[in-house]
């Protein structure tokens, strides 16, 4: 491979002759090949909006030759649309504060930037003026987990919210028996059961917007520990102005930025509140799992999209997919916070050292949790056919139907309804005939499913 040789403090290091990167990405590349990861997409995105704002603040504060400002806010934008992920290879688990990462966004952006302006700029004293590892590395992880929360998840959840209450529309006059410890409970409607799954992305929702404010502080313009040395004293405030009104967030600078540089606090909050999502989401899918279990020996309740076939050996089966698709997805959310909780202890002093893994966990919680909403609702819950005749059939030998009988006859002599209906393989209704003293309409009123469904 042709090389060209480039030199840092450190001294002379030979790189690939195409490469936009410079001398402290490849020894990174050299260091660092544990994972065999690259930082995600969304994080590099956000980063290189970073350094677009800050050389835009810069050039306004004076900091920046003007010309020199707009070729590397130009350069950045182009980091930050995306056109040069090839040219960032250094791998995930890398210097805990990122700087191998950073040092690759100012390298490519420099180069860029000169090759735009005609004169030769430099990573440090151009790209990473006003900056450090320190604050733009903990800047980037917020800025990508505002957007990708706000612009994917968020949507998503909604989305799927959305195909549960249509479902629980249509399915309003639909009654099945309950279940509890997975024994036969009280009756109860459909909609009310599919109504519940929706109130738990409700209350999913209210949580990540929680975290929002938090996540919308930015240590940028605290440089190295917090004080802000190096940097304008107006940076701060100038840069989280400029971020808001580029991405339409309520960014702003951090009340502290010793705080921000020191912990990933607001990143283990978000990881918390990701971590219920995906039991939300897990308790929906392994609903599903169970209402669709047959097609003669299970529940049968419902029937799932057959999206492909189910075995290699057995002909004809078909497995309920997406829903184990999304409890898997669910599992690695749950692994994914354990790390970032694991990590957050690692702020020792005055820097938190695990950044990039926290921004590689908790971006992919991020993704997997917005991709899992969408493919539970499209593929599984728009499609699925509901069994209302096997539902009757069950609910009409419902033993605890006798429930509502207690009221009136008393615990003792429902608990023996029930229980000879249950052995007896008999309807509570005909043991209540003979047992319960009580008058055809009191039957039918009180083991009336719908009237017991509605609580009344």
């Amino acid at each position: 491979m042709a090389t060209r040789t480039l030199h840092d403090s450190l001294g002379e290091v030979e790189v690939p002759q195409g490469a936009l990167y410079g001398a402290q990405t490849q020894r990174a590349i050299a260091n660092f090949s544990l994972s065999g990861l690259r930082m995600p997409p969304p994080f590099l995105h956000a980063l290189g909006l970073v350094k677009r704002v800050a050389a835009e603040v810069n050039g306004a504060l004076g900091e920046l030759e003007p010309e020199v400002a707009a070729a590397l806010a130009a350069a950045a934008q182009e980091v930050a649309e995306g056109r040069h992920d090839a040219h960032f290879p250094v791998d995930v688990l890398q210097t805990g504060s990122g700087t191998s990462t950073n040092m690759n966004a100012n390298e490519v952006i420099a180069q860029l930037a000169s090759d735009r302006l005609g004169r030769a700029l430099h990573p440090n004293d151009h790209a990473n003026r006003g900056q450090s590892s320190n604050d733009s590395i903990p800047t980037a992880l917020h800025v990508a987990a505002a957007r990708e929360l706000t612009g994917q998840l968020l949507p998503a959840l909604e989305a799927l919210r959305a195909e549960i209450l249509a479902r629980a529309e249509s399915l309003q006059g639909v009654i099945k028996t309950g279940r509890t410890h997975l024994m036969d409970a009280l009756p109860m409607r459909m909609s009310d059961e599919l109504g519940a799954w929706a109130q738990q992305l409700d209350w999913d929702r209210e949580r990540l917007e929680g975290c929002l404010p938090r996540l919308c502080e930015l240590a940028q313009g605290g440089t190295a520990i917090g004080s802000g040395a190096n940097a304008h004293p107006e940076f701060a405030a100038r840069f989280a102005a400029r971020a808001a009104e580029l991405t339409g967030l309520p960014f702003r600078a951090s009340r502290n930025p010793f705080a921000s540089i020191a912990c990933q606090d607001g990143a283990v909050e978000l990881s918390g509140a990701l971590r219920v999502t995906a039991l939300s989401l897990q308790k929906i899918a392994n609903d599903l799992r169970w209402m669709n279990s047959g097609p003669n020996a299970g529940l049968a309740e419902i029937e799932l999209p057959a999206l492909q076939p189910g075995s290699s050996i057995m002909p004809g089966k078909v497995n309920p997919v997406i829903p184990e698709a999304v409890a898997q997805a669910c599992v690695l959310v749950l692994g994914n916070d354990a790390a970032i909780a694991l990590a957050g202890q690692s702020a020792s002093f005055q820097l938190h050292t695990m950044l990039p893994l926290v921004a590689h966990a908790l971006l992919q919680s991020l993704g997997l949790l917005a991709r899992a909403s969408r493919s539970l609702g499209l593929q599984a819950i728009r499609g699925m056919r509901v069994n209302a005749e096997q539902l009757q059939q069950r609910l009409e030998r419902n033993p605890m139907l006798a429930t509502a009988l207690a009221p009136r006859i008393g615990y003792e002599r429902a608990a023996e309804i029930a229980r000879r209906a249950s052995a007896e393989g008999r309807p509570v209704r005909e043991l209540a005939r003979e047992l319960g003293d009580l008058s055809e309409r009191e039957i039918e009123e009180l083991l009336d499913p719908e009237r017991i469904a509605r609580g009344r």
